[in-house]
């Protein structure tokens, strides 16, 4: 079956909006929880005093804030989002922060509105794997960055290595709430393999990449917090799942819990495996 790209676009962008209030409540539990991806693209891209470096569908804006105190008052971050909700939630959160190095922009990441050459530097979170054509975007962020300016990124491992991600829809599917995912399909695991990844950088015009793998952990205070996650940071799953018969609802819930049972520790807090490719490319 032909994945309609454009619908898609357009239910991305308003499931990521959907999302953002979620992500701004959760913002600090998610910057701990990934820090050592943080900490690895921004020592990646090495920023310095007065470079401009721009942080693709940066939704609350986390690692930009990190890489606007490196650049310093000199410098700037372009910190850009599609979703204009997830954008003002980035707004409030670096204002909090007292930044005033840092531009919001409602941006596309296929369709970029800025100059050729006019960037030091990329960085980018989760992001490539789920947009409706990661070729393009990888395209459009060689063409805004200076001649050896890199870009650092990062996607998903296979689902076996992240099941705190695998196991929710693996259950809505087992109980008939969702279908699978279309092979070649934009999603979380679409660049899990680290070929697929070769083939979009270097056809995009950046040399051979550098892949490593950055392994940790989500952690969860109690089954309570563990389903909050769920259902707050991702609206796929929240529809589907708030769209049931409350006892049906109950049940989900439960066998939700149940697949993750070998996760849970014996204070009834949660440890739950994750894996990521992190990708510096030139």
């Amino acid at each position: 079956m032909e994945i309609d790209l454009d619908r898609y676009r357009a239910e991305s962008r308003e499931r990521w909006g959907e999302a953002a209030p979620g992500w701004e409540e959760r913002h600090d539990w998610l910057m701990e929880s990934t820090r050592r991806v943080n900490d690895w693209l921004t020592e990646a891209v090495d920023p310095r005093p007065g470079q401009t470096v721009l942080e693709i569908a940066a939704g609350t804006g986390g690692l930009g804030f990190e890489i606007a105190e490196r650049v310093g008052a000199n410098g700037r971050v372009i910190s850009a989002d599609f979703a204009p909700e997830m954008v003002e939630v980035a707004r409030r959160l670096g204002d909090r922060r007292g930044l005033a190095n840092v531009e919001y922009r409602v941006m596309d990441a296929e369709r970029m509105d800025l100059g050729d050459d006019s960037i030091d530097a990329a960085v980018c979170r989760f992001a490539y794997m789920a947009m409706a054509d990661p070729a393009a975007a990888l395209r459009e962020t060689r063409r805004v960055l200076r001649s050896g300016g890199p870009l650092a990124f990062a996607v998903w491992r296979t689902s076996d290595r992240n099941p705190w991600a695998a196991i929710p829809g693996m259950t809505l599917v087992q109980r008939g709430h969702m279908s699978p995912p279309e092979p070649g399909a934009p999603g979380i695991f679409a660049m899990a393999e680290p070929g697929r990844i070769r083939e979009l950088v270097t056809r995009a015009g950046f040399g051979e990449p550098e892949i490593e793998e950055i392994a940790f952990e989500f952690r969860y205070a109690d089954a309570d917090d563990l389903w909050d996650s769920i259902v707050r940071l991702s609206s796929r799953l929240a529809r589907v799942v708030m769209a049931l018969p409350d006892d049906e609802r109950e049940a989900t819930r439960a066998a939700i819990l149940e697949n993750f049972a070998p996760y849970r520790d014996e204070d009834g807090s949660y440890s739950t495996p994750a894996a990521t490719w992190a990708v510096v490319a030139r």
